[in-house]
């Protein structure tokens, strides 16, 4: 019963990540530069454009999950269950742990953006919750 929640949330989580970085890509970028006096050149163009890619990501991972709730997959052991978990867990993972270096330099006062503050702080949080319960869950399935 557990599965179709996790599943749920990822997919949720996913879905809101294609509405930020691909849709809201613009907006979402100005969370990332908070410097307006930084955003006038052809890098910050290529930064808010490349929001297309992490948005499409993002939008292939919320349809995987919805196919996962509706087991489009026809999935019948654990086994199977627990891989798409542990994919799952890694793709969380993938973005938390790829904050963690930034969020060590924000605390000595650097990094090129807070993730302790605001929309990036939700984004560190939440990954690591869903990180850590796709893997428990795939874990107690083996």
């Amino acid at each position: 019963m557990i599965k179709p929640v996790v599943f749920a949330l990822n997919a949720l989580w996913f879905g809101m990540g294609f509405n930020a970085f691909y849709l809201r890509r613009a907006v979402f970028a100005k969370v990332l530069v908070t410097n307006k006096a930084h955003r006038t050149n052809s890098a910050y163009d290529a930064l808010v454009e490349s929001g297309r890619f992490l948005g499409g990501f993002n939008f292939a991972l919320s349809l995987l999950n919805i196919a996962l709730i509706f087991n489009f997959g026809e999935y019948n052991s654990d086994s199977q269950w627990s891989l798409m978990l542990l994919f799952n867990s890694a793709a969380h993972g993938s973005q938390f742990f790829g904050n963690v270096p930034i969020a060590m330099e924000n605390r000595q006062g650097k990094g090129v953006w807070n993730v302790f503050k605001g929309t990036m702080f939700l984004i560190f949080v939440v990954d690591f919750i869903l990180m850590t319960l796709n893997g428990l869950i795939a874990l107690t399935l083996q």
